[in-house]
């Protein structure tokens, strides 16, 4: 019976979420107010007032690291580029079948992930509908190669959600990162050749030859990306990875002549600038040490500092308002700090109450009592339900901070009390949490809102089903991996 009091937060915030009575927030607000009172009275260590206040004020804590990633994020990109707006300066419809066939590519699996690697919020939807709907397809295709910008949201939005699960596990989140990305690139392996029966499927076909070089240019940027992540941290490596890549794909495919290539450079300055600098501050030891010493707060041991001088999401911000002002769009800094704000509300406040209630669980012991029930009923075996079922609520939250603020902790838990590898325990919680977020909800209203077909969402999960089936094949055979102690 006290375990099924133990679990009522979690079951709050699925039946919430699933019912479509309540929003994200709203539901995690519900199963916060749940969690505070089934730890006050039912925690299985002592657990009073006062614990509860510093577990709520380290759960704030966590989630404020993230917040100036995601207004700065928006701010930059609404400044520096319209949401929208292509990433590359590819204007006109390609004229053959093999340039139709190389803007697909590129707009799917570059510069969509890039869209929303610097904001996040589907912005990465956006740009690749933006670029896929010059090539003329159906729009039932057209949604469905927008949502495969997602395929990389393991660094959406400045990699906050690595940054919070980390937090939440008591971990680094360049380790998390990294480790998470193996998962993450068995997902793009397989959502790949998806891709390709897509492509054929919308009238964009493509040889071997063709597909190879895709093959080798998405594998080439999984690598820079990974390399940057171990090298930057998963705040500045998808920025720092991708962007050459984009431009050296932009040029290997226009072959643009000197008045589009200083237009297109121009264009896309302040990307450079902003990606330099971020590289340069992770890079110059000197740099790195005063930037990370100045103003350094850490009021919670474990928990992340904040150094505001070293904070990316101070950057963006700075990028933005430098960006305005050489444009001449000062006058336009209210209303677009209003409009950043306004899409990254929900986000902000969601963010900040799971984490809040992922403390509550972690500090009233709660976490650990439940991955011990766990492990009694099913052994090191129940590695195998928890991700699915966390990618299950990362895709009706539209994010993975609430399937990690629920299941990180006593994850973490199960994996000291069955003696299995905890790094990789955790990563693949991270994974999954992240893997179905192409398939949420939220994001199928976007695709079909921008494609023309509001109402067809049912005809959008029929298409991305097997995308959805890979990432479960994934999942299953990794829970088994961990389980098996192989890894």
């Amino acid at each position: 019976m006290i375990y099924l009091v133990w679990t009522l937060p979690a079951l709050a915030v699925i039946a919430g979420i699933a019912s479509g009575r309540l929003g994200t927030l709203a539901a995690s607000l519900l199963g916060l107010g749940i969690a505070m009172v089934v730890a006050l009275a039912a925690a299985p260590i002592p657990f009073q007032l006062s614990d509860a206040a510093v577990a709520l004020a380290r759960g704030a804590w966590i989630g404020w690291i993230v917040v100036p990633y995601i207004l700065g994020g928006l701010l930059f990109w609404n400044i520096a580029m319209r949401p929208g707006s292509a990433a590359m300066p590819a204007e006109a419809a390609p004229a053959d079948a093999r340039a139709r066939r190389r803007l697909l590519f590129a707009a799917c699996f570059l510069i969509g992930p890039f869209a929303e690697s610097a904001t996040g919020f589907g912005v990465g939807i956006i740009g690749t509908m933006m670029l896929v709907r010059r090539l003329d397809v159906a729009p039932i295709h057209l949604l469905a190669f927008g949502l495969l910008s997602q395929t990389l949201i393991l660094w959406g939005g400045m990699g906050s959600g690595a940054i919070i699960g980390a937090a939440l596990a008591r971990t680094d989140p360049t380790t998390l990162a990294v480790h998470a990305s193996f998962v993450v690139t068995l997902f793009n392996a397989l959502w790949l050749m998806l891709y390709w029966r897509l492509a054929e499927q919308a009238g964009i076909g493509a040889g071997w030859r063709e597909r190879t070089g895709e093959a080798a240019w998405l594998g080439a940027s999984l690598a820079l990306v990974i390399g940057a992540t171990a090298l930057l941290g998963p705040e500045t490596a998808m920025l720092a990875a991708y962007g050459p890549v984009i431009v050296l794909r932009w040029l290997v495919d226009a072959r643009p002549d000197r008045p589009a290539l200083v237009r297109a450079m121009r264009r896309m300055a302040p990307f450079a600038l902003l990606i330099g600098w971020l590289v340069l501050t992770r890079l110059l030891p000197p740099l790195t040490h005063f930037l990370e010493a100045a103003g350094r707060l850490h009021p919670f041991a474990g928990a992340p500092p904040w150094s505001p001088l070293f904070h990316a999401g101070t950057w963006l911000v700075a990028g933005a308002l430098l960006t305005g002002l050489a444009r001449g769009r000062a006058p336009a800094f209210p209303a677009e700090i209003r409009a950043a704000w306004k899409t990254g509300r929900l986000a902000v406040l969601t963010i900040v109450t799971f984490a809040m209630m992922a403390e509550l669980l972690a500090g009233s012991g709660i976490a650990e009592g439940l991955a011990r029930g766990m492990f009694t009923a099913l052994d090191r075996w129940a590695i195998l339900a928890t991700p699915l079922v966390s990618a299950v609520i990362g895709a009706l939250a539209n994010s993975g901070n609430g399937a990690n603020g629920l299941f990180m902790a006593s994850q973490v838990s199960l994996a000291t009390e069955a003696g299995l590898n905890v790094a990789a325990v955790i990563a693949l919680q991270h994974a999954a949490a992240l893997s179905l977020n192409l398939v949420s909800p939220v994001r199928m209203a976007i695709v079909c809102s921008l494609a023309g077909t509001p109402g067809r969402e049912r005809d959008a999960y029929r298409i991305m089903m097997p995308f959805a089936v890979a990432v479960v094949a994934v999942l299953l055979a990794c829970s088994v991996v961990v389980a098996t102690r192989a890894v």
